[in-house]
Order: C-alpha cells, then sequence, then structure tokens
C-alpha cells in the first residue's frame, strides 16, 4: 500500500503543516504546483526533501486559487484548464528533476479533484493536459470519478485512492468538509480505518454502511491539527498488520548523502 499526503503548501513566507516530519512517514509527496499553494522554491525544496528520502514526487494540480486554497470551484474553460495543468506540471518536473528525481504521478487538489467526480469537460481537459506532457504518467483520484474512466479510455494508467482522515457519504464520496464530522482527528480511529481499507477494501459510511473501497494509495492530510500523529499511527498501525508500504508510482532510491 501506499501512503501519501499533501506537501509544500508554504507561500512565501506563510507555512502550512510540517513536511519535514511527514517526509518521514509517507510513501509519495502530493507536491503543490503554485496554483492552490506553494510557490518556486517551495517547489524545489520539498522535491529535494523528497529526493533524499526515496519519495514519490506527485504533481498536486489545482485551479488557480491562492486565496481560496484551491477549495473553491472553478468554471474555467477547458482549454485554459487543460494549459494550466500543463503550466503547473512543467514547474514542478523541473523543480523535482533539478533535485534529481522526477514527477511520478498527477493528483488533482481540492475542489478541482471534487469536480472531476462528475464534471466531463474538467476531466477532458485535465486528461489532455496529462496525455500531452507525459502519456506513461500515472493519475491518482477517487474510485467511479468520471476523470478517470476517461483517463482510462485515453490509456493513462489509472490508480485509486482512499482517504484515512475524511468521512465518506453514502454514494462513497467524501463528505462535504463545512459538515460537521467531516474531518476524523482521532488517531485511533483513522489508523484502524486504514487497516481495514488495506487489509479488506472496506471503510465505513457516515450512516454506517460499510462501502467496498479499492484502494492503491491512503491520503492523510498534512494540514489538520495532529497530522503528523495520525500519519504516524497509521503507517505504525499498517506495518503492525503485515502491510507493505511503498509508493504506487514506484519509488525512487535516497539520495547519496
Amino acid at each position: 500500500m501506499d501512503l501519501n499526503a499533501d506537501l509544500g503548501e508554504g507561500f512565501g513566507r506563510w507555512s502550512l503543516g510540517d513536511d519535514r516530519a511527514l517526509i518521514d512517514i509517507v510513501t509519495s509527496a502530493n507536491v503543490a504546483c503554485g496554483f492552490h499553494a506553494g510557490d518556486p522554491e517551495t517547489m524545489r525544496r520539498t522535491c529535494e526533501l523528497a529526493a533524499a528520502r526515496g519519495v514519490a514526487v506527485g504533481a498536486h494540480v489545482g485551479y488557480r486559487d491562492l486565496n481560496g486554497f484551491g477549495r473553491r470551484f472553478v468554471d474555467v474553460d477547458a482549454a485554459t484548464l487543460t494549459a494550466e495543468v500543463l503550466y503547473q506540471l512543467g514547474g514542478l518536473d523541473a523543480c523535482a528533476r533539478a533535485a534529481g528525481t522526477r514527477v511520478a504521478y498527477v493528483k488533482p487538489h481540492g475542489a478541482l479533484y471534487n469536480a472531476l467526480v462528475e464534471h466531463e469537460a474538467q476531466a477532458d481537459a485535465v486528461v489532455d493536459a496529462v496525455r500531452a506532457y507525459d502519456p506513461a504518467l500515472p493519475v491518482l483520484g477517487m474510485p467511479g470519478a468520471v476523470w478517470l474512466k476517461r483517463a482510462e479510455v485515453a490509456g493513462l494508467p489509472v490508480r485509486h485512492e482512499a482517504f484515512a482522515d475524511r468521512a465518506y457519504s453514502p454514494r462513497g464520496t467524501l463528505l462535504d468538509r463545512r459538515l460537521p464530522g467531516a474531518v476524523l482527528h482521532d488517531p485511533h480511529e483513522v489508523a484502524a480505518r486504514c487497516v481495514a481499507l488495506a487489509v479488506d477494501g472496506q471503510v465505513r459510511a457516515v450512516d454506517g454502511r460499510l462501502l467496498r473501497i479499492r484502494a492503491d494509495s491512503i491520503c492523510v492530510h498534512g494540514d489538520t491539527p495532529g497530522a503528523v500523529g495520525v500519519a504516524r499511527a497509521v503507517r505504525e498501525a499498517l506495518t503492525g498488520a503485515g502491510v507493505a508500504l511503498r509508493p504506487f508510482a514506484g519509488g525512487l532510491e535516497p539520495a547519496a548523502a
């Protein structure tokens, strides 16, 4: 199983999350590409951290929405969205290669991630961008999302994701962050959910029913209170259950000291 987290989400003098602690826990890093968060210096520094530890670098592409942290839907033209995703991919990949690694996969962020579950025009736009950049680049998203179906038809490698610390609706979608209980904080509860996901392929929805979830990667969010403790509990629980942790997109050896 792969364990991923959103990293590099600082901007200028503003920092968010403990990237240095999380990079020692996860196997894949979703690195902000400067549109919802991040800046060139932060991108390069995060890639250097990942490269030093053999952690896979993923392009965490999003809407051009620094003020809203990419969590607001943007009704952007498809051609513009394709160009913006290409721009983000190229910028992060340059930072990754300078650090001795590469962009190993693509994962949309925030409102774009949620929009691509059903928004066909934007799904096609993101698929077009990834295909134009590198048709062998894996894409990561929620099982059943329209954009993953379009990506598979287009020949892109598709990988599925589950969420450690987010509540699921009975439909198998993520509960809106604005609703009570949408984000889980208890490390023991989150860790137990992750073991069930990895071992049994199941997660319990908010109404109590069990959902079948096919997951190649589990996401632990780095911007919530206590994130490092939660991520560490998840890793320890998974390894304790005999689950081997490695990047789904293929890892690199840590850089020489």
